[in-house]
């Protein structure tokens, strides 16, 4: 059986090193790293999503907070709560939480938000950064499978990876990382998705497999090259009638099949989804950091 790739373990470890630099930012600078979440609308997993959050800004010993705005509030509202927060000294990273309500052009707003304080790693000057491999914010979803990669000793350098999906917010950003000549990545990078005539011998290369392609369970066992390491990045739910919720989160991997082949595998839930927050914090305090021209505390 698979090694069990464990996001719970491995987002905590990150917390706790995240937790005690900033504490030593605070002692030696007077700087305690800030972060403002934007809400629009009401939509139950955005709100979980901004609840886990504040909380963790809370574990972390940071500031924070969360501007909770009306689905029907205007683009030009919304911007001017951005540049509020862009010019606020105490904030050193600003988070939309999207999808956002269709009669606001997202896009825009992400472009609205200072490139030192883009959290997220969605500006397009942070996007342009990853894509020639300069130090900049990490989009969070990707940087967390980078670090899953490497803290279970299962170092990308040199291995065939191959992305199933080319989002902005996991596929592209992912292979960029990868691909890069720095230590954790290295890789050779394949990037397939469904404009693929066949996905199958695609995915049946890969040493290392990251399927971030939003179908339940379409990648099986029989699918896989014998050893690869998997990361698995759906978060999809299934009818389940056996389960009390009546349906069950399942990724876009079978994971029972899969699990027989692979030499790794990240569960669904427990794996990637546990380390987007981590990097977020990660990301705020090194937004903090670069703002207050700290190199080290």
């Amino acid at each position: 059986m698979a090694q069990i790739i464990d996001g719970k373990k491995i987002s905590e470890e990150i917390k706790k090193e995240v937790k005690e630099i900033a504490k030593r930012l605070k002692e030696t600078k007077n700087v305690t790293p800030g972060l403002a979440v934007i809400l629009v609308g009401d939509d139950p997993a955005s709100q979980s999503y901004v609840r886990s959050k504040g909380k963790a800004c809370e574990e972390m010993g940071f500031f924070s907070i969360t501007e909770r705005l009306p689905a029907n509030t205007t683009e030009e509202k919304l911007l001017a709560v951005i540049n509020e927060f862009n010019n606020n000294s105490k904030i050193h990273g600003i988070l939309v939480q999207l999808p956002l309500p269709k009669h606001i052009d997202e896009q825009k707003i992400i472009e609205a938000i200072d490139p030192r304080k883009d959290v997220d790693g969605f500006h397009p000057i942070n996007i342009g950064k990853l894509v020639a491999g300069l130090d900049t914010l990490k989009p969070c979803t990707p940087a967390g499978i980078q670090e899953l990669l490497i803290r279970s000793g299962n170092d990308p350098d040199g291995k065939h990876v191959v992305v199933v999906g080319r989002s902005n917010i996991v596929g592209k950003p992912v292979a960029n990382i990868l691909l890069q000549k720095q230590t954790g990545a290295n890789a050779v990078v394949t990037v397939a998705h469904t404009g693929a005539r066949d996905l199958l011998p695609y995915i049946k290369s890969a040493d290392i497999l990251i399927a971030a392609i939003g179908k339940p369970e379409l990648i099986t066992g029989e699918m896989l090259k014998e050893g690869v390491v998997i990361i698995d990045v759906g978060i999809n739910r299934i009818k389940d009638a056996s389960s009390p919720k009546g349906y069950r989160i399942v990724g876009d991997v079978h994971f029972e099949s899969a699990s027989r082949v692979a030499k790794a595998i990240t569960p669904v839930p427990g794996g990637v989804g546990l380390m987007t927050v981590a990097m977020l914090m990660k990301n705020t305090l090194k937004a903090a950091m670069m703002q207050t021209k700290t190199t080290q505390c």
